[in-house]
Formats: C-alpha cells, sequence, structure tokens
C-alpha cells in the first residue's frame, strides 16, 4: 500500500500541523510504503520572500526528521527537487473543469478572509492532484477540510483515464476523526492564516503568550466551568490520557480555578510532550549537511519512480 502526503513550509510549525497530520505522517512509515514530501511549490500561494522560504523548507525538513521520519524507511523529499510533478499538473490542467476548481471550499475560505486571489490559489487542487497521481498514490492521510481535494483528484483521474485509458491509479483519502481538525486558540481550525496557532518548538515565551490567549467564555473564578465546549479542554485531549483528563473535568467543575490555570496545564502537557523532539531539533539545526542529505536521498528516490511514470503519461497523451 503506498501512502502520500505533504505539508507546507509556509512558516514556524504549530501543533495543528502535528496532529493534524505530521504525527500521521511518521506514523504511515509503519503501515505502508511512505512517499512524504515538503509542499515548496504550494507554498509560493502564500511565501513571497526567498530567504523566508528557503529557510521553512529547512525547518520543515528538520523538524521531521526530529519527530521520527526515517529516510531509510519512506522516501522524504522537496517538491521542487522532482519537476517532473509540474508537467503533470499541466496535463492533468486539461483534464480539469472550471467548475470544479470553483466549487472548491479551501478557495473560497482563503479569499474570503481576505487573501489575494490569483491562479496559483485557485489552482492549487490540479497541483495537489499530480502530487498524488503520479506516485500511484492509494492512500492520502488528510484532514477534514482536504477531503473535497482528495476527491477532486478521483475527478481529474478518472477524466484523464476516461480520455487515454486505465492510467492513474483512483486515490482513496484517510481521516483519523479524532484529530482530523485541530482547533486555534480561537476555537477555530489551527492555522498560521487565521493568526489562532500555538508554536510545537521556539521561544517559551511565545509559546506560553498563545496558550494564554486561548479564547474562553466570562467565567469566574467560582464558577462552575463547562469543559465540553472549552478549546482549552479541547486541546488538552490530544496530551492526556483518560485519567488525566478526568482529573481535569473535575477541577472544571469545582469552583476555586479559573481559565488562567487550566491553560497553564495545557502549557506544560505541551512542554513536556515536546521537549524530547526538541533536543533531537536542535541537533539538526545546528547539522544543515545532515538535514540537506537527507532531503537528497529521498528526491532521488522520488525522482525515479516520477520519471517512469511521466514515461508512460506523456505516451498516452502523445509528446
Amino acid at each position: 500500500m503506498r501512502i502520500l502526503s505533504g505539508i507546507q513550509p509556509s512558516g514556524t510549525l504549530h501543533i495543528g500541523n502535528y496532529f493534524g497530520a505530521m504525527q500521521k505522517i511518521v506514523q504511515a512509515q509503519e503501515e505502508g510504503e511512505l512517499y512524504a514530501f515538503i509542499a515548496s511549490y504550494h507554498a509560493l500561494t502564500s511565501v513571497k520572500n526567498k530567504d523566508e522560504l528557503k529557510n521553512n523548507i529547512f525547518e520543515v525538513a528538520a523538524n521531521f526528521l526530529a519527530i521520527g521520519m526515517d529516510p531509510e524507511k519512506s522516501t522524504f523529499w522537496a517538491q521542487h527537487d522532482v519537476k517532473e510533478v509540474l508537467e503533470l499538473y499541466w496535463i492533468l490542467s486539461n483534464s480539469c473543469s472550471m467548475g470544479l476548481l470553483e466549487r472548491a471550499h479551501s478557495y473560497k475560505d482563503k479569499t474570503s478572509r481576505g487573501i489575494g486571489a490569483n491562479h496559483g490559489l485557485f489552482s492549487y487542487p490540479v497541483l495537489m492532484a499530480a502530487d498524488i497521481l503520479l506516485y500511484d498514490s492509494q492512500i492520502v492521510p488528510v484532514g477534514k477540510d482536504q477531503i473535497q481535494h482528495v476527491e477532486m483528484t478521483r475527478d481529474i483521474a478518472t477524466s484523464f483515464n476516461h480520455l487515454y485509458g486505465d492510467i492513474l491509479t483512483i486515490p482513496q483519502s484517510k481521516v483519523d476523526e479524532k484529530v482530523a481538525t485541530v482547533p486555534g486558540t480561537d476555537g477555530a481550525k489551527m492555522s498560521k492564516s487565521y493568526g489562532n496557532t500555538i508554536n510545537m518548538f521556539g521561544s517559551k515565551k511565545i509559546i506560553k503568550k498563545q496558550v494564554m490567549g486561548i479564547v474562553t467564555d466570562s467565567k469566574g473564578l467560582e464558577d462552575v466551568k463547562d469543559y465540553s465546549t472549552c478549546n482549552i479542554y479541547t486541546l488538552c485531549k490530544l496530551f492526556m490520557n483518560e485519567n488525566e483528563l478526568a482529573n481535569l473535568r473535575d477541577r472544571y467543575e469545582t469552583p476555586g480555578e479559573g481559565y488562567g490555570h487550566f491553560k497553564l496545564t495545557l502549557l506544560d502537557q505541551i512542554t513536556q510532550y515536546f521537549a524530547p523532539y526538541a533536543t533531537k531539533r536542535e541537533a539538526l539545526l545546528a547539522n544543515p549537511k545532515q538535514v540537506q542529505e537527507a532531503l537528497d536521498f529521498g528526491a532521488q528516490k522520488a525522482r525515479k519512480v516520477a520519471a517512469a511514470k511521466m514515461e508512460i503519461i506523456r505516451d498516452a497523451v502523445g509528446l
């Protein structure tokens, strides 16, 4: 079973990235043949500074390696190091209707929040389809907000196969219902675009500020609080076992503590959870050659598969 996942190098990684995608990507190494890439072309829709993009790509690679990505077990590379994906992107664009792209929820949501509309953002699902189809991916782990993009990939592949024969593998999406969408500090999906994130690594001062900024209701110290509607409790569920959660629920239902106390509990959980990964990450950041060698090794493996697939596709369309 071939599994494909990617993550954008669009800024400092947050716990939504980790629980929504990164953790599952690393775990997939034990579940099948994993292809995992850093979506550097996709990042161009939001990152316009070359130094920032280069640094983001390096940091994402180091972060993945720190949390357990094994270049020997997986194929792990930067998207731009396999140029065939852009060729397939253009070929697939001719099997994709405008109506299909106009129905994309992600595009509508981003533009409604003030993100500038451009062709890259609009045609993002076609490049995502190329990412998936170039490697005959069978399973694509995604968050709930990305299910539509996999369905669009299936539609594009079906249209292509109808024209040229049974060439492209039709993928299936896989969603972990428990952590498919991680809430941000304002209760919406955690996203750098929305400014509601909590960082995985970096300044403890910044992470504390982010946690303490979680939006809650106005109940005071002596009020009983509803954990079931509280963003703090929802985030704690990512880190705590059932006994710890039961204790936290008791604290919510017992007067005497405020939301600030619960936020500090969450902060402790985040710090403890990521501490071992942070130590490994620091060592990788100090050794950029090791990080680049891992990406180069993965790109070499990915190019071999991509080149063979493109030979078949070129022949099918007459190129």
